[in-house]
C-alpha cells in the first residue's frame, strides 16, 4: 500500500528517491478517485524534474478518468486560479524554495483553494488504499508530456485578474523584479511592464537547475543591490512557484512578509476595504506587527506555521488578508492561495496611491522587534518540546516580559527543533536563545 503523506504544502522531498514517479502517479490517482469530475488543471515549476513528474501525475489522473489541462511552466496562484475558473482540482509540481534537486506536489480544490483537512485526509486515505505496486513510472528522462491539453494561453488570464485588482496607474515606477530563476520567468515582468512600470528583471532565466540558486525571496542580498546601483524605487523578491513575496526599499534594506501585511492591512482598514478589522498571522510574526495592530484596533488572529492554517483562519473568520513573514500573503477577495505577484502589486499600488516610498511606508507601519531564530538538530522528531521545555521557556519569557516573546516548535518536515525569541534589543534576542538551545541539546 502507498504511504505518502502530506505535509503543509503538500509533498515535498528529493526527487526520485523522497519523491518518485510512482508517487507522484499515485497522488494523480487518488486525486482523480477524491475529486472526481472529468478535468485537472496541472502546471510545475522549471526544475529539469518536472516533466517526468507531471507526465506521472497526468497518468494517474489519467487512470481515474480525468483529462489534464497543462499550463505547463506556470506559477502556483496561476494553476489554482485557472483551476478554479474550471471549476477542477489544480496539481502543481513544484518545491517552491527548496533546491533544484527536491521538487513536490501541492493540490488545490476545485474552488481554487489550498486542501482543507478533510480534502488532506480523503487524499491521505485513499493513497493509502491504493496499490503502490499499480505505478510503473520508470523513466526519469522523457521531457514530453503526451496525452495532455496544452492551456498555456489561460495563464494571460490570471496576469488579467491580478492587474485588474489596482485601480492606480502605476506609470512612473521603476522596479527591479528577481524572478528566482523560477516559474513567474516568463510572466511576471512583461506583465508588470504592461502596466506602465520600467522593469529591470533578474534571475529570469532558468536552465532547469538554477532555481532559487542564490536569488529569490530566500536570497534577496543582490536585489538589493540591483535596486540600490540602478536607482530603483522598489524591488520584489519572488520564489521558486512565485506564491511568495519580498520586497526591498529604494536604500536596499529587506522589508518581509510582516512588514507588508502591515502596510497594507492599514491601508485597506483606512479605506473600509479590510473585512471585520481582521488580520491573521502564523506564531512567527514578529511582535512589532501584533503591536501596530493593536494601537490600530485591528484584531489579529494567530495560527500555527502554514499558509494553509492562515486560509482556514480566513475562511472562519471572514477576513480577506492574512499571511506569514516569509511574504506569503493572500487576499481571498482575489484568490485562494499566496500570490508573490498580487501581493506586488497591491504594494506598488499603496506607493503610488500615497505617494510615499517603500521606506517611509515600512517605518510608518510597524517597528520590528529584533528577532533571533536558531535551529537545533535532534536525532528523533520532538513533538512536545514546548511542553518539555515549559519551566525554561516560563523564565525565560518572565525576563523579557512584555517586551519580548519566546517560540519553542519542532519543525514539521526536519528532525530539528526551532526556537525563536524576540526582544526589544538584538543582544538580549540572542542569549536568551542561546539559553533555551542549550536547553534543547540537553534533551536530544
Amino acid at each position: 500500500m502507498a504511504t505518502i503523506k502530506f505535509g503543509t504544502d503538500g509533498v515535498r522531498g528529493r526527487v526520485f528517491e523522497e519523491l518518485s514517479l510512482a508517487d507522484a502517479f499515485l497522488i494523480g490517482r487518488a486525486a482523480a478517485d477524491v475529486f472526481g469530475g472529468t478535468e485537472a488543471v496541472v502546471g510545475r515549476d522549471t526544475r529539469e524534474s518536472g516533466p517526468a513528474l507531471t507526465a506521472a501525475l497526468a497518468a494517474g489522473l489519467a487512470t481515474g478518468g480525468v483529462n489534464s489541462l497543462d499550463l505547463g511552466v506556470a506559477p502556483t496562484p496561476a494553476i489554482a486560479f485557472v483551476a478554479g475558473q474550471h471549476s477542477a482540482v489544480g496539481a502543481v509540481v513544484s518545491a517552491s524554495h527548496n533546491p533544484w534537486y527536491d521538487n513536490g506536489i501541492k493540490l488545490f480544490s476545485p474552488q481554487g483553494s489550498k486542501l482543507s483537512d478533510a480534502d488532506q485526509a480523503a487524499i491521505e486515505a485513499r493513497l493509502a488504499e491504493l496499490d503502490a505496486t499499480a505505478a510503473t513510472f520508470e523513466s526519469q528522462d522523457d521531457d514530453i508530456l503526451p496525452g495532455l491539453t496544452s492551456i498555456q494561453d489561460e495563464i494571460g488570464d490570471w496576469v488579467r485578474v491580478v492587474r485588474g485588482s489596482v485601480d492606480v496607474d502605476l506609470a512612473g515606477l521603476h522596479v527591479v523584479v528577481d524572478c528566482a530563476n523560477g516559474s513567474a520567468s516568463h510572466v511576471v515582468p512583461p506583465a508588470l511592464a504592461d502596466s506602465g512600470v520600467q522593469v529591470t528583471a533578474l534571475y529570469n532565466r532558468p536552465d532547469g537547475r538554477n532555481i532559487n540558486e542564490a536569488c529569490g525571496s530566500t536570497h534577496p542580498q543582490s536585489l538589493a543591490q540591483a535596486v540600490v546601483a540602478t536607482g530603483a524605487d522598489v524591488g520584489l523578491a519572488l520564489d521558486g512557484d512565485a506564491d511568495r513575496l519580498l520586497a526591498v526599499d529604494h536604500h536596499g534594506r529587506i522589508v518581509d512578509g510582516d512588514q507588508i501585511m502591515a502596510m497594507l492591512a492599514l491601508d485597506m482598514d483606512r479605506r473600509g476595504m479590510l473585512a471585520g478589522s481582521q488580520l491573521v498571522v502564523t506564531v512567527m510574526s514578529n511582535l512589532g506587527l501584533l503591536r501596530a495592530m493593536d494601537a490600530a484596533e485591528i484584531a489579529v488572529e494567530v495560527t500555527p506555521v502554514g499558509d494553509r492554517n492562515v486560509l482556514m483562519a480566513l475562511d472562519r473568520l471572514g477576513a480577506n488578508l492574512g499571511g506569514e513573514q516569509s511574504g506569503h500573503l493572500i487576499f481571498t477577495d482575489h484568490g485562494g492561495t499566496g500570490d508573490g505577484f498580487l501581493s506586488g502589486m497591491q504594494l506598488l499600488a499603496l506607493m503610488k496611491r500615497s505617494d510615499r516610498s517603500l521606506h517611509d511606508l515600512a517605518r510608518a507601519a510597524m517597528v520590528v522587534f529584533p528577532q533571533v531564530l536558531q535551529n537545533v538538530g535532534v536525532t528523533a522528531k520532538m513533538p512536545d518540546i514546548a511542553q518539555r521545555l515549559s519551566v525554561e521557556i516560563e523564565t525565560v519569557q518572565n525576563r523579557l516580559g512584555d517586551q519580548g516573546r519566546v517560540l519553542v516548535r519542532a519543525s514539521g518536515t526536519e528532525p530539528v527543533v526551532r526556537v525563536m525569541v524576540e526582544a526589544s534589543e538584538k543582544a538580549l534576542a540572542q542569549s536568551a536563545c542561546d539559553e533555551l538551545c542549550a536547553a534543547v541539546q540537553e534533551l536530544a
